[in-house]
């Protein structure tokens, strides 16, 4: 099997850590070779905060999703996310030497280092410079500036920081594991493109990724990434609430949370009860579904209304007008029963649930295609794309060289013959000059 066109996405989560293998089939859709899913256990809040249990769990992942593929794989593209992200806008320019010459990737390439180059606080470092509108000699409103002639190239760009120690220790966990990190995402980005498309874009979306340790959020507009955020919360205070509410353990809420859990208490009726088995030799606890949905709803609306309080600093009071495809919610938190009538409740804007089948072979597990696994597909399309870029460029590479060496052999050839006393002569001179 030829490796060159196999990526792998590795999605570090607080809750689960998911590893997938896949490439892509002739129709382009992504052909999933091998997934492998672990309990995260060294993580908190998208951070690391216990590397030997977090390497365990990436390996564990790791070898579930070889052992499925029968592919060894060497590098991974991984997710970043937690409450140490931040975002900021900034715009900067350069002078091109010759205005003769049109724009190439080269230029852009130039422009985005130099911005790679701007002093971050102390302990921080940029993950993404994500360019947003172009201007072309005072020409604005460019998305697309290659093949443009034009002397001063200005970029207005979408900068994504986070803490270097994070990043290092994610950097470290993968080595750990017997991995090359192969580039660090910003997981609402991943989730993106599992889940968006591209009229969505355009029309003005922002995504809502609902999940474990965080719930991450990213406003496109004109199809341009305008704002990210990470909010520090998701599924597990939600989970957390349940356990403290009805005195029960994690593995009890979390179950009462998937199967029974919903997040309009209206729906359920007083006489609606569960039974939970009691710890060794205890009665069992009854709980009405009335009183979880209630613990449940209070902590999801503080959920919901932080991503609206992101998504209102993004657009000011004209929000709703801007983002025309209003919100798409995904992760593992968007599973939860009514989340879709209460977002839309407590936003006014219309809401979807985002599943990643869209990009998925047709005879795709069918529960691999939940929001759940957004993050790890968009993480895996990215690593796909990459490998796709870096294989043209090489293409095109290969395909330059030759052609230079034919060129500096016809210029030979074109040459006139000198002859014996005229080369000497040369030389000669060249030693007179260089002796004076």
């Amino acid at each position: 099997m030829d490796h060159n066109d196999i990526s792998v996405g590795l999605d570090i989560g607080t809750t689960k850590i998911v590893a997938m293998i896949g490439r892509k089939n002739e129709y382009g859709k992504i052909e999933l070779l091998g997934i492998g899913k672990a309990k995260s256990l060294g993580v908190h809040r998208g951070v690391v905060n216990n590397i030997t249990q977090t390497i365990q769990s990436i390996q564990q992942a790791i070898d579930e999703a070889i052992a499925v593929s029968g592919v060894k794989i060497d590098e991974a593209i991984v997710g970043i996310a937690g409450q140490h992200i931040r975002s900021l806008q900034h715009s900067d320019y350069i002078t091109r030497p010759n205005s003769q010459e049109v724009i190439d990737e080269a230029d852009l390439e130039k422009l985005e280092s130099q911005v790679h180059k701007l002093v971050m606080l102390p302990g921080e470092e940029i993950i993404h410079v994500l360019p947003q509108e172009f201007k072309v000699d005072g020409q604005a409103e460019i998305k697309e500036p290659i093949g443009m002639y034009g002397g001063r190239l200005e970029a207005n760009f979408h900068v994504v920081v986070g803490q270097v120690s994070s990043i290092r220790n994610i950097g470290r966990c993968i080595k750990s594991a017997g991995l090359d990190l192969a580039g660090i995402t910003l997981e609402p980005l991943a989730s993106a493109d599992a889940v968006l498309s591209q009229e969505e874009k355009e029309a003005g979306v922002a995504l809502i990724d609902i999940g474990g340790g965080t719930t991450d959020l990213a406003i496109f507009k004109d199809g341009i990434i305008r704002h990210t955020a990470v909010i520090p919360f998701g599924g597990n205070v939600v989970t957390e609430d349940i356990k403290e509410g009805c005195s029960i353990i994690e593995k009890q809420a979390e179950l009462l949370k998937t199967k029974f859990g919903s997040a309009w208490p209206g729906e359920n009726k007083d006489n609606e009860i569960v039974s939970i088995p009691g710890l060794r030799g205890r009665d069992p606890k009854e709980i009405t579904l009335k009183n979880l949905s209630k613990i449940i709803h209070a902590r999801v609306v503080e959920i919901i209304e932080q991503a609206f309080v992101e998504i209102r600093n993004y657009g000011h009071e004209e929000t709703k007008k801007k983002l025309i495809a209003g919100i798409v919610l995904t992760g593992g938190g968007a599973q939860l029963k009514h989340i879709k009538q209460l977002v839309e409740y407590i936003t006014g804007m219309d809401t979807r649930i985002g599943y990643p089948n869209e990009h998925l072979a047709g005879d795709t597990d069918e529960s691999i295609s939940s929001p759940t696994f957004a993050t790890a597909i968009g993480l895996l399309m990215k690593g796909l794309a990459d490998k796709e870029k870096s294989t043209k460029a090489s293409v095109a590479l290969e395909a330059e060289e030759p052609s230079k060496e034919i060129e500096q052999e016809k210029e030979k050839l074109a040459e006139p013959k000198r002859s014996i006393f005229e080369r000497w002569s040369d030389k000669f001179r060249d030693f007179l000059d260089n002796a004076e």
